[in-house]
């Protein structure tokens, strides 16, 4: 009679084993989440151009775009350095930080003028701006400054530093912000906005993102862990 129960109980185990694999299969396989499927989506806006400022100064690592008219050799993408000059042929290292582009076009093409070309026709335009980034850290896969032209959402911008790490506590992030000449901070659930549950906030150019986890900075945790989750942005 124990035998028998044994067997029984035995049985009964296994066949709740197999049911249980199938519904963890068939679960795997099912569509799920408040996302609607086989909806057709209407195309992209159009890309806004965000200029920047009059007078924009160049900064180091800012990259410019310099063509000079029949002079292809000379005509490319530069980085200004950390000295804040660019090295070009024939004219080597000309200062070009703190100037904006018109006067970096008059100083090109008066050194230009000088001994190489007659009447030279310079243009020079900015690539990408360093002060136009935002700045990821904390828990993420390869923390940094990533350029910014316009507004991107926060899932954005921790997908551009390869997402957070398996100690992330991605229910808490903070953003930081100057509002008004104060600096100001914010925290959000990443995961909520991962599941639709929380509307994806938009990061600005300037911004700093935080992800909490157990090998975030102790001057950054100590803001983070004080931030209540989702609330508006105010100044510290």
């Amino acid at each position: 009679m124990r035998l028998d129960f044994t067997l029984a109980k035995s049985t009964i185990l296994s066949l709740f084993a197999v049911a249980a694999a199938a519904c963890l299969a068939s679960c795997a396989d099912t569509r799920g989440g408040p996302v609607p499927y086989d909806v057709a989506l209407a195309p992209p806006d159009a890309p806004t151009i965000v200029p920047l400022e009059d007078g924009y100064k160049i900064a180091p690592l800012d990259k410019l775009t310099i063509k000079v008219l029949k002079m292809e050799d000379m005509t490319g993408d530069y980085v200004v350095d950390l000295g804040g000059n660019i090295s070009m042929p024939l004219i080597g290292e000309v200062q070009a930080a703190n100037l904006t582009t018109a006067q970096l076009d008059q100083a090109l093409t008066a050194k230009l003028g000088e001994k190489y070309l007659e009447h030279p026709d310079v243009s020079v335009g900015i690539k990408e701006s360093q002060s136009h980034v935002v700045t990821v850290d904390g828990a993420v896969q390869k923390a940094g400054s990533y350029p910014a032209i316009g507004p991107i959402s926060l899932m954005q911008a921790v997908a551009m530093a390869g997402g957070t790490t398996e100690e992330a506590n991605v229910r808490r992030v903070a953003v930081f912000r100057t509002v008004g000449g104060q600096r100001q901070v914010a925290g959000f659930d990443l995961a909520s906005i991962r599941h639709g549950q929380s509307p994806d906030p938009k990061i600005y150019p300037g911004d700093i993102v935080v992800v909490d986890g157990s090998g975030i900075k102790s001057g950054f945790k100590r803001w983070v862990q004080a931030i209540p989750i989702l609330s508006i942005f105010r100044p510290f």
